[in-house]
């Protein structure tokens, strides 16, 4: 049989350890002491072996002159032991030559060898602490055990990963078809969607083009009143230079009972303005009314997503109770905790539905009152001029101011064509209002949490325009850019606006349509008395 063979056959100690004797020891107090196990330890690593500890073997003498080397537990350890073996061999220090050898022929050399099976049912110290610590194990015996616990950990891993791969398919499934549900509700909601907002520009296309039908008839009732009251009138001064005829008692007469019934007709407009202005309340009220009931929306809007949230917890716990009920199926208890929370899911889904639906009712109601608002104040727009000596008139909103500009430029230039030299500096302005890439403004967020733009104060062109031609023109330029951001920050044009002169606002519809009734009385009185 050859060495390889010899070896595979031979019992060692496991975990791998070697046996150092011979060591040195000295008697001090009584007892035989001797160098540490560390110091050993490193003599053996300068040499190459790579031992994990050393061991010293003490009795009740003291040092027993015996330390047991354990090596690393896997092959490399097992060939560091090997090696550590053949050197002390190789030097006659191993353990033929220990036995082999009187005590006064060892002397102070060190003897080494691997332990076996004959140093591990040996009698003393060392033989005790092998088999305390180890155990006896052939090289191919070890492999054979290496390759079965391989081989157990290989299936082990094996079928967890078939359990986890199976797991996985499971999960993917679930997780295409509930993406599909989900796609498809998507679908059939962004098609209502579509369809509802189709109907509701329809029914608003319908309502426009009927409001104003409505007004240019009465439009064309006013001016055709005005033409007979004109007409009357010319017939009046006519039958009043023809005093002489024979005839005037009946013509004023008749003249008269078509003037009475002009006065009717007139009386009767202003009826139907005065049912204008109290349509505009209304619609003012309501749309107050609405503001509250937006108000409320909000706050069952906030209650409806606390309610989502809710609801979409639920259902993961009841997937995870689904996923466990195969597991358990004898839990009682666990199904009635799983139908108890499909009936409080089916109570919150009913819920949710009824907060819609009122949500969707009031958005409605909503945006058709404030359309029709919206085309009532463009009408009375079309009835207003620009004049900024009026109480109410028409502002027309991001509209440089050019009465600085005119100013600085004098100032700044006294011997050029200062009409010219603002006209221009103002166009290049107006020229930068309305271009879109030109953004001075920075976002903030107040102390209670709200963003909103400021003008940026460190923008390069302000800062230009502030040292060529000073404050008021900056200030002119900073006013038009608020309102082009607040009316028109898109498309970055002139916006016409109903503006209260006189308290500096936005004027209301109301406020509207009582100045252009009083307009309308005031050009009546003065034809009256004309």
């Amino acid at each position: 049989m050859s060495q390889q063979g010899e070896s595979d056959d031979q019992l060692f100690v496991w975990p791998w350890v070697g046996i150092v004797a011979n060591i040195p020891t000295r008697v001090q107090g009584g007892r035989r002491v001797g160098e540490s196990g560390s110091k050993l330890r490193n003599e053996l690593t300068r040499r190459g072996y790579e031992p994990v500890r050393a061991n010293p073997l003490w009795n009740y003498h003291g040092h027993s002159g015996f330390a047991i080397v354990e090596f690393n537990r896997s092959w490399d350890g097992f060939k560091n032991a090997i090696t550590f073996e053949k050197d002390f061999e190789f030097n006659h220090c191993g353990r033929e030559d220990y036995f082999n050898l009187t005590h006064a022929y060892r002397g102070d050399r060190l003897f080494g060898w691997v332990a076996r099976a004959q140093d591990y049912h040996s009698k003393g110290i060392v033989g005790e602490n092998l088999r305390k610590n180890g155990d006896l194990k052939s090289v191919s015996g070890k492999e054979a055990e290496d390759k079965r616990k391989d081989l157990t950990l290989v299936s082990s891993l094996s079928s967890t990963l078939q359990m986890k791969d199976n797991r996985l398919k499971e999960m993917e499934i679930k997780y295409s078809e509930t993406t599909s549900c989900l796609n498809k509700q998507v679908e059939e909601k962004d098609a209502i969607v579509l369809a509802y907002n189709e109907e509701i520009q329809k029914m608003q296309k319908v309502t426009r083009a009927q409001f104003a039908e409505i007004s240019s008839e009465h439009q064309k009732a006013r001016s055709c009143l005005e033409a007979q009251r004109v007409e009357l009138e010319k017939r009046e001064k006519e039958l009043q230079q023809r005093e002489f005829q024979n005839d005037i008692d009946n013509e004023k007469n008749k003249l008269e009972h078509e003037k009475k019934m002009n006065e009717m007709a007139i009386l009767e407009q202003k009826k139907a303005d005065e049912s204008m202005l109290k349509l505009a309340e209304e619609q003012q009220t309501e749309k107050e009314k609405l503001r509250k009931k937006i108000l409320d929306l909000e706050k069952k809007l906030d209650a409806k997503q606390a309610l989502e949230l809710e609801i979409e917890r639920m259902k993961g716990a009841l997937q995870v109770m689904k996923h466990m009920e195969g597991e358990d199926d004898e839990n009682v208890h666990g199904k009635e905790k799983m139908d108890h929370l499909l009936q409080k899911l089916k109570d919150k889904e009913e819920e949710l539905d009824m907060l819609e639906s009122v949500n969707q009712a009031l958005t409605v109601k909503e945006r058709i009152n404030n359309d029709v608002l919206q085309e009532a104040r463009k009408e009375v727009l079309t009835g207003l001029r620009e004049d900024r000596r009026a109480n109410i008139s028409i502002k027309r909103m991001g509209q440089l101011d050019s009465t600085p500009f005119h100013a600085a430029v004098k100032k700044k230039f006294p011997y050029q064509d200062t009409g010219l030299k603002s006209a221009e500096l103002c166009s290049l302005w107006d020229e930068y209002l309305r271009d879109p890439s030109w953004h001075p403004f920075k976002v903030i967020t107040d102390e209670a949490g709200n963003s909103k733009e400021i003008i940026n104060e460190d923008d390069k062109k302000l800062k230009c325009l502030m040292n060529e031609l000073g404050g008021e023109v900056c200030n002119a330029v900073i006013k038009a850019l608020r309102e082009i951001n607040e009316y028109n920050p898109s498309g970055r044009y002139i916006v016409s606006e109903m503006w209260n002169y006189k308290a500096n606002r936005k004027a209301s519809l109301k406020e509207g349509v009582e100045y252009l009734l009083m307009q309308w009385k005031n050009q009546s009185r003065k034809r009256a008395f004309s």
